[in-house]
């Protein structure tokens, strides 16, 4: 068979069949996805430090006086949180007053201006995005790097707005910490704290929405503001950030073992 050539002009019914025979070579097969998803062996162990983390989480937060280990993670998680109202409000022409997070784990951003529809379900949703954002990270040491720096960069913003001490305080141990971690070894430190604060940030995320919407009525919550001025059900509202949270952090993992197979920064694949 002769040669197709780029300046050849087909007839109408050989060039169909030939851009056919060209989508079907480019066609993704559930092969394809399926060698996609299937963890390599340093995945395999990302895999199974989340599930550890996961239950470890879920074990000690319910432990009287040793949940206090948890503590500076959860109130990291909940600066995340008001950093991202901040930023919702910021984008849509909002002054930013003040950040301020308290030991029972609550947060407050004071802000004029802005849209509502925007701010309000920024909270939950932007640090759940976070969230997911590294964990997917931690399937590398480069991407944690890099997803580390915009973490840092969300906390110094966080930090300008504070207010009281401990939120500085959680804003620089946590930025300092990141810094730190840069230094061990081939960055294996930095990718699982990273991790580690990827699966804290969205397994609270999770809990926190299940709490203040679908299992108890709180007047405070987000969606409860949210569904006031959309005169909707705030479970509704949160049933809803809950399956998008949901998402973000499976799409996460899907993706981190789909596009981060070989980490070039570990000493075994060098």
């Amino acid at each position: 068979m002769a040669d197709i050539t780029a300046g050849a002009t087909l007839p109408g019914h050989l060039f169909l069949h030939h851009e056919a025979a060209v989508l079907a070579r480019r066609a993704i097969t559930k092969d394809d996805v399926g060698h996609a998803l299937t963890p390599t062996q340093d995945q395999k162990y990302i895999l199974i430090a989340i599930c550890a983390y996961a239950l470890g989480i879920l074990v000690l937060w319910h432990i009287p006086y040793v949940n206090i280990i948890l503590l500076p993670f959860k109130l990291v998680t909940v600066a995340l949180h008001e950093f991202c109202h901040a930023a919702a409000g910021l984008c849509t022409g909002a002054r930013i007053k003040s950040i301020t997070i308290d030991p029972g784990e609550g947060g407050q951003t004071l802000m004029s201006g802005g849209k509502w529809c925007c701010v309000m379900p920024a909270g939950y949703l932007g640090s759940s995005l976070l969230g997911a954002l590294m964990v997917f990270a931690g399937f590398n040491v480069l991407a944690s790097k890099i997803v580390s720096v915009i973490i840092g960069v969300c906390l110094l913003a966080t930090l300008f707005w504070a207010k009281n001490w401990l939120t500085r305080g959680t804003t620089v141990l946590f930025v300092g910490l990141i810094v730190g971690l840069w230094f061990t070894p081939h960055g294996i430190g930095l990718r699982y704290v990273v991790l580690f604060m990827g699966v804290m940030s969205s397994l609270y995320c999770l809990w926190d929405i299940v709490d203040d919407t679908v299992r108890r009525k709180v007047n405070e919550s987000d969606a409860t503001k949210f569904a006031e001025k959309t005169h909707c059900s705030s479970r509704l509202c949160g049933l809803s950030w809950l399956f998008l949270s949901l998402v973000f952090l499976v799409g996460a993992i899907l993706l981190g073992l789909a596009f981060l197979k070989d980490d070039p920064s570990l000493p075994s694949n060098n």
